[in-house]
């Protein structure tokens, strides 16, 4: 029996999660971090997207993307699909790499789309993976600051002008952001 239809907009700007199958590791070595931006890549030129932000964590991965044509569902087949074929051929494994059909969010405003910003990039840092997110190479926060080159998919601009109008406050400041959400108040 077929899946129902999504009741959600197909187009707009979301927060997209994939978790492996079992809550398995969907990455085994950094080639296939780096085979997966790749796909990403691929997909956001080929589905007209715009990627805001992202995070490789282990066994699942986070994405901050404007779509807007209606094919999110479509554009996120194909990436996942592409990725699940060559992992489980570069690794000589068959079946399901993905559990279920992806997670999706809309972002209803700027401050969300701010706070998932944030929220995705200190992913690694909540799960205990890393002490700062400066320190997680396989997320959109090295781009955003200016410590690493950005990928061609990634879209900066508008991050970054909603903490300045010259790059390098932008940059701090929005480095200053991430920092500050890393801070819990004391019970």
């Amino acid at each position: 029996m077929p899946r129902a239809p999504r009741l959600r907009p197909a187009n707009g700007i979301f927060h997209i999660t994939s978790r492996g199958n079992r809550r398995q590791s969907i990455f085994f070595e950094d080639a296939d971090r780096e085979w997966f931006l790749y796909f990403l890549e691929h997909t956001v030129k080929r589905f007209d997207w715009t990627c805001h932000a992202y995070c490789l964590m282990d066994n699942h991965v986070h994405l901050l993307v404007e779509t807007p044509k209606e094919n999110l569902s479509e554009g996120m087949q194909w990436l996942l699909g592409r990725y699940a074929l060559d992992f489980n051929w570069r690794h000589g494994l068959d079946g399901h790499l993905f559990q279920g059909r992806f997670k999706s969010q809309v972002v209803d405003s700027n401050w969300h789309l701010l706070e998932l910003a944030r929220y995705i990039v200190l992913n690694p840092v909540r799960a205990g993976m890393c002490a700062a997110a400066a320190d997680w190479p396989w997320s959109s926060y090295g781009a955003s600051v200016g410590a690493t080159d950005a990928p061609t998919f990634l879209a900066l601009d508008w991050l970054l002008s909603q903490f300045g109008r010259q790059p390098d406050a932008a940059r701090a400041t929005y480095a200053a952001f991430v920092s500050a959400g890393t801070i819990r108040a004391s019970p």
